[in-house]
C-alpha cells in the first residue's frame, strides 16, 4: 500500500485553524495511529519547519515531539537528483523571480516533499490548492503536476483510508 507524505501545513493548519490540539483530540489520536502504522510519514525538512521555526506554537511542537517517532521523518539525502530536477523545472518556469527564490530556499520542505514522493510513488498530503495562473508563488500541486506526483488534502486522504474520527 502506498503511503501518504504529509506537508508541514498538514500539522500547522490543522492545529491553528481546523482541529486545535486542545479541542479536537480525536483528530490527533487518528494522526498518531496513522503515523504509528506507517500509513502517513513525512520528511526531515518538515520536521525542521515544525521544530525549528519559532513562529509555530509550543503546543504543536510538544505534540509532535511526544507522539511522532524520529523514524516518522525520513531523510531526504537520497533524493538529491530528483530535487535537482525540480530546481531545473522551477528555474525554467514562468513564475516570478521572487517566487522561484522563495521556493528554492534550501530548507523549505516543498520541493523536497515532491522529490521524495517522486522516488517512492507515495502521495503528498497538503492544504495547498492548485492555482496554475498565479505566478507569484510556486505551490506543491503545480510541482506535482509537473512531475506526475499525486497530491490530496487531509479530508481526501482520510476518505481514501476509510478513516473517521
Amino acid at each position: 500500500m502506498s503511503k501518504f507524505i504529509v506537508d508541514s501545513n498538514f500539522f500547522i493548519q490543522a492545529h491553528r485553524a481546523i482541529y486545535p490540539i486542545d479541542v479536537v483530540h480525536s483528530f490527533w489520536l487518528k494522526v498518531k495511529k496513522l503515523a504509528d502504522s506507517g500509513t502517513i510519514i513525512s520528511i526531515d525538512k518538515v520536521k525542521l519547519e515544525i521544530f525549528d521555526n519559532s513562529a509555530h506554537e509550543d503546543e504543536l511542537k510538544d505534540w509532535c515531539q511526544n507522539n511522532l517517532s524520529d523514524s516518522f521523518f525520513y531523510n531526504t539525502d537520497s533524493v538529491l537528483q530528483n530535487y535537482i530536477a525540480i530546481v531545473n523545472w522551477a528555474s525554467s518556469s514562468n513564475y516570478t523571480d521572487r517566487a522561484k527564490q522563495e521556493f528554492l530556499e534550501t530548507d523549505l520542505a516543498d520541493p523536497w516533499l515532491v522529490a521524495y514522493a517522486m522516488s517512492t510513488g507515495d502521495t503528498i498530503v497538503t492544504y495547498e490548492k492548485s492555482e496554475p495562473n498565479i505566478k507569484r508563488r510556486i505551490k506543491i500541486p503545480e510541482v506535482c503536476k509537473g512531475f506526475n506526483v499525486r497530491n490530496v488534502n487531509t479530508i481526501e486522504m482520510l476518505r481514501e483510508l476509510n478513516e473517521s474520527f
